[in-house]
């Protein structure tokens, strides 16, 4: 049962399709007090409390308190409270109920989940305006399914998107790309899909190529496609001030950008130095740029990653002067321990900082709203017109698409990634932790950059990723300027890599089946193991284990050095030990704790009991699978029993 409540005069983010009448009175279980702008719910300590989609720390979010605050923060550690996504729904779960609450809000909140008060949820609002949608459940499953049919059905992607992505920021011309390509398929790796990040456009503009290093484009983005490969370029949330620029003087002729408070188009930086913001809530906004992906399209494209949407400030010209004038004041003096951090701080803080995102507004609905308050549905909104557009200009076709920021909504227009990680092992696990909870929120097609953003991957660590990373559905290899480079023909045992990669092919049938078997019927696809064994305390309390569709669980292993980990299985389960597709053992294990070993080459896998997971052989795209092939790992079932799911993952699905 789904209610709804409302406090003060919220902004409608769209992010609800489902019209539920507002219930008045007081919240049942829930304390609001006005003077703090906040709500308490008590407690009890068997509650499990999942949720926050793309978040920090564990699966149960007590113990900590998470902001819901878009922020481009690449330094993705314990202590902070948000990254770059707001996805305000909490699950609440024990033995004796499932309830969750879903905040619909843009502006700023803080969830409390038992640092204060250990037995306390706090919810505190920087505006106390919110629509409160409060479900009970019969089980936690019964309870997502409630909430994700509230939101809408979640985006389809295409099934190439399922396979494996090359990304560098930046391949910087069509030699270099054709390079990876012919190198991947020489090495007999597959590939699905290339990414093209800032350095493939005309001085960072968005949607602009640069014509010296990518010649030709369309023809180029052919050759590609006829090998197999997608090319799948980047487009940022500003837009360069540039006279002769189309979509610069369009959008000024058309009054389409944010704007100050004085009425003055605002001057913020990113990539290109200075920018404008389209303004995304406006619904007339939206369509122009999304009409602009069509540059693209019409050269071929046909998958995009949404970034710097938070949208991420360098700098805004104002806050800029501001800065140069404070530093003057500097000049001359003997800067002691106080001064001097203050002018480390005036300096370091020049990006992303607070004020600048109260300095521009947005038409939301004909309503003048200042950016802060509105400021978690912005890159939701520009992916929206992306996806809008590409329902216009190609109806019958499904388009890749995914984001860095994000706001509950999103969800039916593309997926996400989580951002600018780090080559740590910790970051390794963290990306597993995430799945279920994205999951819950209605983002299915998700994904971390395996082997790191940031910092300098070791072959032992791409190694286990790929292994950790095999059924989450977006499997990409991304890294940075400067890091070591990370394409896995970089790295020796060129076997080992060929052999994973070529496993995850293999399991495509699976991946992609239980990934649309979920999403179409609003389901999960990876979930805690209490998602099933609700009753089992060591099951609750696992959070290194995830349940994949309905045959498997994944235990990776995480631990650098580490030669195998201890498992724990809620029931008797199939061992498969994977040292590639056609090379496997298989071993029944009882319910309990095991220790399993695992070599650095192998990838394991549980069947569950009574179930069966089918696999293929592998090919060098997605598209080449032949399901003919298809063979099946049973544990006390037939393969008659098992629901193969299949299209052909082009053409839009009519929902």
């Amino acid at each position: 049962m789904i209610r709804r409540y409302r406090i003060g005069e919220p902004i409608n983010t769209d992010s609800v399709v489902e019209q539920i009448k507002i219930t008045t009175g007081e919240i049942p279980g829930w304390r609001k007090n006005q003077e703090t702008r906040s709500l308490t719910f008590q407690l009890n300590d068997s509650d499990v409390v999942y949720g926050l989609g793309e978040s920090i720390r564990g699966m149960n979010k007590r113990g900590w308190i998470y902001e819901s605050n878009n922020s481009d923060d690449p330094i993705h550690t314990e202590d902070k409270h948000s990254l770059y996504a707001s996805q305000n729904f909490l699950l609440v779960t024990s033995p004796e109920r499932s309830v969750a609450v879903y905040i619909d809000t843009p502006g700023r909140v803080c969830f409390d989940i038992g640092y204060t008060a250990p037995s306390e949820m706090s919810i505190t609002f920087d505006d106390f305006d919110a629509d409160i949608y409060v479900i009970d459940g019969e089980s936690r499953l019964d309870t997502v399914r409630q909430f994700r049919k509230l939101i809408g059905r979640s985006y389809i992607p295409p099934k190439w998107a399922f396979g494996y992505g090359q990304s560098r920021w930046s391949y910087m011309s069509v030699e270099e790309v054709r390079n990876v390509v012919n190198t991947y398929r020489s090495e007999e790796i597959p590939i699905d899909s290339v990414y093209l990040d800032i350095d493939y456009m005309d001085h960072y503009k968005d949607f602009t190529i640069d014509e010296d290093r990518f010649p030709d484009f369309a023809d180029f983005t052919k050759e590609m496609k006829d090998d197999g490969v997608h090319l799948v370029p980047i487009i940022d949330a500003g837009v360069k001030i540039e006279d002769g620029y189309d979509v610069c003087e369009e959008g000024v002729e058309k009054d389409y950008f944010c704007k100050k408070e004085n009425g003055k188009n605002l001057v913020a930086a990113v990539w290109p130095g200075k920018v404008y913001f389209p303004d995304f809530l406006n619904a007339d906004v939206r369509k122009w740029f999304g009409n602009k992906y069509d540059f693209l399209l019409s050269k071929g494209i046909d998958g995009f990653w949404n970034d710097m949407n938070e949208p991420a400030i360098f700098y805004t010209e104002d806050h800029l002067s501001e800065v140069f004038e404070k530093i003057d004041t500097y000049k001359g003096r003997n800067l002691d321990i106080r001064s001097f951090f203050e002018f480390k701080d005036l300096v370091g803080a020049i990006d992303n900082n607070p004020e600048d995102y109260r300095r521009f507004y947005h038409d939301c609905n004909g309503q003048k709203v200042r950016h802060d308050k509105v400021h978690n549905i912005f890159g939701y909104n520009m992916t929206r017109a992306a996806g809008d557009a590409f329902r216009r200009l190609c109806p019958n076709k499904r388009i890749l698409m995914f984001s860095r920021a994000s706001y509950v909504g999103m969800h039916r227009y593309g997926g996400v990634w989580t951002g600018d990680n780090k080559s740590w092992w910790s970051h390794m696990l963290v990306s597993l932790k995430q799945q279920p909870a994205l999951n819950m929120c209605g983002f299915m097609y998700s994904g971390s950059d395996i082997g790191g953003f940031t910092g300098d991957c070791t072959e032992d660590l791409m190694m286990r990723w790929l292994e950790l990373a095999m059924f989450i559905p977006l499997y990409r290899n991304h890294s940075a300027e400067g890091t070591r480079r990370q394409e896995l023909y970089c790295f020796g045992h060129q076997d080992w890599f060929r052999n994973i990669v070529q496993l995850r092919y293999a399991l495509i049938p699976y991946i992609y089946g239980e990934f649309m078997k979920a999403l179409l019927s609003d389901d999960m696809y990876m979930m805690p193991l209490s998602f099933v064994y609700a009753d089992d305390k060591r099951a609750i309390e696992i959070e290194d284990q995830v349940l994949v569709g309905e045959s498997v669980m994944v235990a990776p292993v995480y631990l650098q050095n580490s030669t195998g980990r201890s498992v724990y299985l809620p029931e008797d389960m199939k061992l498969v030990r994977f040292r590639s597709f056609d090379d496997y053992d298989e071993e029944v294990l009882v319910a309990g704790d095991h220790y399993i070993e695992c070599a650095l080459n192998e990838t394991i896998v549980f069947v569950r009991k009574g179930h069966v997971m089918p696999l293929c052989a592998p090919a060098k795209c997605v598209n080449e699978l032949d399901y003919s092939t298809i063979k099946y790992i049973c544990f006390d079932a037939e393969p008659s029993e098992y629901e193969l799911y299949n299209d052909d993952g082009l053409e839009s699905i009519t929902i």
